[in-house]
This record gives C-alpha cells, sequence and structure tokens, in this order.
C-alpha cells in the first residue's frame, strides 16, 4: 500500500518514526514533508498536500500530524474526498476506518505517544471499511462534498 504522509515542525518527529514503520510493514511511503522539527511551517499546508495526494491517487491512504492532530486535521478536510479523522488510540483509529471510511488519519505529537501512535496507525491501516448503514452516511458526507463544489 502507498501511504502519503505529512506534518508541521511539531509532527516532524512521530512523522519520521511512522515512516520508518509503515516502511519497514512493507508500505510505500510519499513524505510530503516537512524536513524538520527546528523551523516553523504551516500545519495547512501538509494537511492538504496529504489530502491531495490521497484523492488524486498519489497514495492510497494518508497520515497526517501536527501538535494535536485537530489543525491539519481540518485542513486535510477541506480537500474535497478527504474524511480525515483525528484519532488518540486504537478504537478510535479502527472506527474512523471502519465506520467513518477514513482515508487519512491525523495524530497529535503533543497528546498521544509514540507507541500507542504506532499501534493506531496499525490498527487503521488493518481495518476495512464497513457496510450497511455505515455506507449510507458515507454517502452524505460525499454529498456535503458536492454541495461545496457546487458553492464554488
Amino acid at each position: 500500500m502507498r501511504v502519503a504522509l505529512g506534518s508541521d515542525h511539531a509532527g516532524y518527529d512521530l512523522k519520521a518514526l511512522v515512516a520508518t514503520t509503515l516502511a519497514d510493514w512493507g508500505h510505500e511511503v510519499v513524505d510530503l514533508g516537512t524536513d524538520s522539527a527546528e523551523t516553523s511551517v504551516d500545519y495547512p499546508d501538509f494537511g492538504a498536500a496529504v489530502g491531495r495526494c490521497v484523492t488524486s491517487g498519489g497514495a492510497d491512504l494518508g497520515v497526517a500530524v501536527c501538535g494535536t492532530g485537530i489543525g491539519i486535521s481540518i485542513a486535510a478536510n477541506k480537500v474535497v474526498g478527504v474524511r480525515a479523522a483525528v484519532v488518540h488510540d486504537v478504537t478510535s483509529a479502527r472506527f474512523a476506518r471502519e465506520h467513518n471510511h477514513a482515508n487519512v488519519l491525523c495524530l497529535g505529537a503533543r497528546l498521544t505517544g509514540p507507541a500507542v501512535a504506532l499501534d493506531a496507525v496499525a490498527a487503521w491501516l488493518n481495518a476495512t471499511p464497513s457496510g450497511g448503514r455505515h455506507v449510507a452516511r458515507i454517502a452524505k458526507i460525499d454529498a456535503l462534498d458536492e454541495h461545496l463544489e457546487e458553492e464554488r
């Protein structure tokens, strides 16, 4: 699987760990930056880059990291077709994929420790989007994207 990664400076160290781990697990990593924790950068740039990479087919899924996971998820969700979810543990990661069909996982490097973050990434990658009632709900989310496109 090809996974796009992006982070701001606050998320850089966790992003680097996730990148190495994904590669160790046999996944192809598309690292969209940032390349250092030393220089302050803006999380919207990297959240949008991950979202665009996923929706364009450059990656199957994406992982985005900032200090809390919140800002980068908001930015990623502005890209039509992205369903980015901030997760804090294995359970929220699994449900994000199963129930919400999340195609971008967002982590808060200042809130989630490395071991928990890696377990969450594994749970998310191994989860399968559920059918049933969840399909109708995802269709409603997709319709919101269509409505936004019409407004533009």
